[in-house]
């Protein structure tokens, strides 16, 4: 699934679809905010995406991510026992915590709830030491999965978020970091929409107020420190003609936990209200079939090697105008999922919305010697 992001991230043309076909975007309190549709992989809308702020408790979706991989990796088990450690333990004492003890071992998966529910600051350093040995260690694997998922002005410092030197993040970068977890642990997604924990006979509710005013949403992330404002990462799943279509909205740096609540959930209506998600292509659907010179076969399907979505302003879906360019003469051998063209998909007034990048999906052999040699006189004829 990570290199479905990375297909994305390089065939989106980087122009808000919104700004693109003259839709006003909302007006939303905070200092960064960003709309992501993860369907098609298209950034809806967004203001000061990059601006770079503290991740506050939203780092702890990396903490997840990177457990959840551990776990599936079967190095850690979900029924495993931990030691708590004294530095899990005395994470700041004023701040978010499950609160477990050294004198009592916990279960990786009541962690993980400590974590994802409780925002359990302790939780966190708890599960890295598991996974990691040490935070510190852990901490270079945040940073070497925020680098290998392309968040380009990410860097952690710590597992929980509290405020500490070399610690940011940006609404784009979030974004990335939610959509994988979503798509690569579905399994374990889950956690996030569970409403209260109750550890220690502590019971705590889930900071995220939208799984109780809106049906739809599904789980994520709030976080909140001085510097950074109340933050939160709200996903949110409706019908979409066949299908369910999914929505990621970020807000950054909002003035209060009714704040973050309210414009994450005015984000949301307005994506799911203003747009449609589309299917195009299927995964291993022929567009064309162009001739091949100087190959064991004539011609060539080509296409995409999973499903194309786009997303556009209600109404436009019809208006799209798909552009083909290739690289002709296509000329054998033609590796299987080689790039032998582009798709523009333009809007009515002209404008490029997406552009995606064509593949071969057979491989083509070279042809014999004079197939070849007379392949090169009907092309130098041509």
């Amino acid at each position: 699934m990570k290199t479905f992001f990375a297909a994305v991230a390089a065939a989106v043309l980087s122009l808000s679809t919104a700004f693109a076909q003259g839709l006003p975007p909302p007006n939303i309190a905070a200092k960064s905010w960003l709309l992501l549709d993860v369907t098609s992989g298209q950034v809806l809308a967004s203001q000061e995406p990059n601006l770079r702020i503290e991740p506050a408790s939203l780092a702890k979706i990396m903490t997840a991510y990177l457990t959840f991989s551990a776990i599936k990796e079967k190095r850690l088990d979900l029924n495993q026992m931990v030691n708590v450690s004294v530095h899990a333990w005395k994470v700041d004492p004023g701040s978010s915590k499950m609160f477990i003890d050294p004198a009592t071992p916990v279960k990786v998966n009541d962690l993980l709830y400590g974590l994802m529910v409780q925002s359990g600051n302790d939780a966190a350093v708890a599960l890295a030491e598991a996974v990691a040995g040490t935070e510190d260690a852990f901490v270079v694997l945040m940073n070497r999965e925020a680098e290998h998922m392309g968040m380009k002005s990410s860097h952690f410092s710590n597992a929980h978020g509290l405020p500490s030197d070399g610690n940011y993040s940006t609404a784009q970068d979030l974004s990335l970091l939610a959509a994988h977890e979503i798509a690569d642990y579905p399994e374990f997604y889950k956690i996030d929409s569970v409403k209260e924990y109750t550890y220690n006979k502590i019971r705590q509710q889930n900071r995220n107020r939208l799984l109780w005013l809106d049906p739809t949403v599904d789980g994520m992330k709030t976080g909140h420190t001085q510097a950074a404002g109340f933050c939160m990462i709200a996903s949110a799943k409706r019908p979409n003609g066949s299908g369910d279509r999914r929505l990621i909205a970020i807000v950054l740096g909002t003035t209060s936990d009714q704040a973050r609540t309210q414009e994450s959930q005015k984000l949301l209506n307005w994506g799911f209200q203003n747009f449609d998600t589309v299917k195009l292509y299927a995964k291993g659907q022929a567009i064309a079939t162009p001739q091949v010179w100087k190959g064991s076969q004539n011609q060539v399907k080509i296409g995409f090697t999973r499903d194309i979505f786009v997303t556009v302003p209600k109404g436009e879906a019809g208006k799209l105008k798909p552009v083909l360019e290739r690289k002709d003469p296509l000329v054998a051998p033609i590796a299987q999922q080689s790039q032998v063209g582009t798709l523009k998909l333009m809007t009515a007034d002209g404008k490029p919305l997406v552009e995606l990048p064509v593949l071969a999906l057979e491989q083509v052999n070279g042809a014999s010697m004079f197939g070849r040699a007379w392949d090169s006189v009907r092309l130098w004829i041509k």
